[in-house]
């Protein structure tokens, strides 16, 4: 357990909550004990990738030159209202 964690009983993390939430928020890691041993822990949600640049994602994926192309299904064109209804194109 990390000695600079914070400790609760059951009873007080009960009656603090919205505390515990509050410093959990700040970047700090509760633990819960139960008959003074440690039970559980709430530490904080990773944060939100924040991306800097664009591109970020090169590489990674791979789209093939037709990946929009529908002209093999047959009943996509008129479906989407793309050719008039009865037109065996």
């Amino acid at each position: 357990m990390d000695a600079a964690a914070r400790q609760f009983n059951v009873h007080e993390a009960k009656t603090h909550f919205s505390k515990i939430l509050e410093l959990v928020a700040s970047g700090e890691e509760i633990t819960i004990s139960k008959s003074g041993e440690p039970v559980a822990k709430v530490i904080p949600l990773e944060g939100k990738v924040h991306r800097t640049d664009y591109g970020a994602l090169r590489g990674q994926i791979v789209l093939a030159d037709d990946f929009d192309d529908m002209s093999d299904d047959p009943g996509f064109a008129e479906a989407f209202g793309l050719t008039p209804p009865g037109d065996d194109r």
